[in-house]
């Protein structure tokens, strides 16, 4: 049969990177998205690279741009020649409260959480029916449990968690779809939208009472490309238990 491929959007850095790693050391061959990370590409990919020879390549290329999303999902069968696996990780977030969701943050968060996962989804949908593939989604537990502030977001990850649903109908029997949803794992980079006071109470108000990492999130990822065939349709929540005590 030969090496599964995964291709991960995002994949240069964070939860992205921590996936790009474990479908790596379960075997398969990977190819990393990136956009504006292409050093954190290069180095992720050489890395993974040196540890296994022709088992990591590298593609950059603008998920908003619509015109670029079939292009890529060729750029990436192209590597190597199949694709089994989908894991759309990539995602903007930022704050839109009500009156200030204007039409470039709609496209912005629509268009990385929403619009590229299903046209990506649909350019990869005959690869991935050859191989019998799988498609993950990263969505949010606040898909189903609105996070104040944060409207646009939230509409779009609602719309990842339907699209997981709806493509599981749509493609099945021969490729499955599912969805991980991460509660707390790492803050945003810029740390304005949490603040330490914010980060504690939702700390605390997790039953498990920590935060996550990013491993727990590429084992999730991991168990729905590689072992679980009788599972689709399924979005897990990976929080700690905190969507409980939302």
């Amino acid at each position: 049969m030969g090496q599964p491929v995964v291709l991960v959007t995002g994949g240069a850095k964070r939860v992205g990177a921590a996936i790009v790693r474990a479908a790596h050391a379960a075997g398969a061959r990977v190819v990393v998205h990136c956009n504006r990370s292409r050093g954190e590409a290069d180095r992720l990919a050489a890395e993974l690279e040196a540890a296994r020879p022709g088992s990591a390549a590298v593609i950059q290329a603008d998920l908003l741009d619509a015109g670029a999303l079939e292009s890529l999902v060729e750029r990436a069968v192209a590597a190597y020649g199949r694709l089994d696996g989908l894991v759309n990780n990539a995602s903007t977030f930022h704050p839109t409260p009500v009156g200030r969701v204007d039409a470039d943050a709609w496209e912005d968060l629509a268009g990385t959480n929403l619009r590229a996962p299903l046209f990506l989804s649909q350019a990869a949908a005959p690869h991935l029916r050859r191989a019998r593939g799988a498609i993950v989604n990263i969505v949010d537990i606040h898909a189903e449990r609105p996070l104040p502030g944060f409207l646009a977001y939230t509409i779009a990850k609602s719309g990842l968690a339907g699209l997981t649903r709806a493509l599981a109908v749509e493609l099945a029997p021969e490729v499955r779809v599912n969805g991980v949803s991460p509660g707390a794992i790492l803050w945003p980079e810029d740390g304005e939208a949490f603040p330490p006071a914010e980060r504690e109470r939702i700390t605390v108000q997790t039953p498990l009472r920590r935060t996550g990492t990013p491993e727990d999130i590429a084992g999730a990822v991991k168990y729905f490309l590689f072992d679980a065939p009788f599972v689709t349709g399924q979005v897990l929540a990976v929080d700690g238990g905190r969507s409980l005590a939302l």
